[in-house]
């Protein structure tokens, strides 16, 4: 029995894992599960799996929390902090790490001192910190396993492979609902159409970030640290259908690919299980009913983002950690309207560009080149709003 804490349960990547322990009970418990905001469905999550514990990072929620889950033997918390504290629990084997964006990067290393094994669904992690969360992953001893599907495809496909050297890996992308749209289309979409992705039910931020190729280009900075491969060993193909989750290609010519239905519960149940495959009741891929799969270069002068996240991998530092804060504030200023769908690379590259740039940055570093990308992005923001 693997025991569970769950970093934002309430979040797609968050309830998909739930659906998977209640498939599995004799396999897994709920430990820990956590919420920054979404109380009600915290509380009904809570009443359900019954975990030891359960925080909701927003303090405003922790009364009506602790008021409906009164009479049950659940201990109840509020603030990042109790995350932080709580997450190093004797209890917890393994921490899937799904709260969204910057705030998860403390959890996740203080979940690695502790020496738990990490699932890691976060981007921003590996995104803004890699280098120093793959230091205190040796220096613990633990695994840092990926959930996310295209790196989940690259782990399985090198399984088994021991030493044999990788000449690159191929990352597949969908093209989200946009990748036919002219420029000039573009500048006018709005974000209920950005968020319609025709494959993959995901949160709205990381739906955003399909939309305009900026999750790929967190996905290759992660792939880095993952795989410990460089840059120009890293590329991106438009894979429209969503059934080749990435490829791996050898030195002797011979390229490996993971294939399954656009399923995120399947990279998730292979990061819990792993190095072991557990059988499921999921649906099955059939050839017979997708009788073409299809292959694109990505179109970088329309996705710059993905040009942007080149840029941020190979000059390292904070450079990916500015880009990362800055994109959080655009998405956010266009889901509300404030700008439109191209303007948000602007802001991006706006704030790179004007950053003062760390070689070797530490935690603390990180953490006010995040606080100054963000107002700096929300400020320029308001400039483009007012003209």
């Amino acid at each position: 029995m693997k025991r569970l804490a769950v970093l934002g349960s309430t979040g797609s990547i968050g309830t998909q894992t739930l659906d998977v322990i209640e498939s599995h009970p004799d396999d897994f418990t709920v430990e820990l599960l956590t919420a920054y905001n979404n109380v009600d469905r915290l509380i009904a999550q809570a009443k359900k799996h019954r975990p030891d514990t359960v925080v909701i990072v927003n303090e405003d929620h922790y009364k009506i929390l602790k008021d409906k889950l009164s009479g049950l033997p659940i201990k109840v918390y509020a603030g990042l902090s109790a995350v932080e504290q709580l997450i190093a629990m004797p209890g917890i084997d393994m921490v899937v790490a799904a709260m969204v964006g910057f705030s998860g990067l403390r959890p996740v290393i203080k979940a690695i001192e502790s020496g738990k094994d990490i699932a890691l669904a976060n981007k921003e992690t590996l995104v803004v910190a890699g280098g120093i969360i793959n230091g205190l992953v040796m220096e613990h001893g633990v695994k840092i396993i990926p959930v996310d599907s295209e790196h989940s495809a690259i782990l399985q496909c090198l399984t088994g492979e021991s030493d044999n050297p990788v000449e690159k890996i191929t990352l597949t992308a969908s093209g989200g609902p946009f990748r036919n749209y002219s420029i000039d289309r573009l500048c006018n979409v709005r974000p209920e159409e950005a968020l319609k992705h025709p494959n993959w039910a995901m949160g709205n931020k990381i739906t955003i970030d399909s939309a305009s190729m900026m999750n790929k280009g967190l996905e290759v900075i992660e792939a880095k640290w993952f795989f410990d491969i460089r840059p120009d060993q890293i590329e991106v193909i438009i894979h429209p259908q969503s059934i080749i989750h990435s490829f791996v290609h050898f030195s002797d010519g011979s390229i490996k690919a993971q294939l399954g239905l656009p399923d995120m519960r399947l990279p998730i149940i292979y990061a819990l299980s792993y190095p072991n495959r557990m059988s499921t009741d999921l649906p099955r891929f059939d050839f017979r009913q997708f009788n073409k799969l299809t292959f694109e270069e990505v179109d970088t002068k329309k996705f710059r983002n993905l040009a942007l996240a080149y840029k941020a991998l190979e000059k390292g530092g904070n450079l990916p950690c500015a880009m990362n804060a800055a994109n959080e504030i655009a998405v956010e200023a266009f889901l509300d309207e404030r700008i439109g769908f191209m303007q948000m690379t602007g802001v991006i590259e706006k704030i790179m560009d004007g950053m003062k740039y760390i070689q070797n940055p530490g935690i603390e570093d990180l953490e006010e080149t995040d606080r100054f990308s963000r107002i700096a992005a929300g400020e320029y923001i308001q400039k483009i709003v007012v003209k």
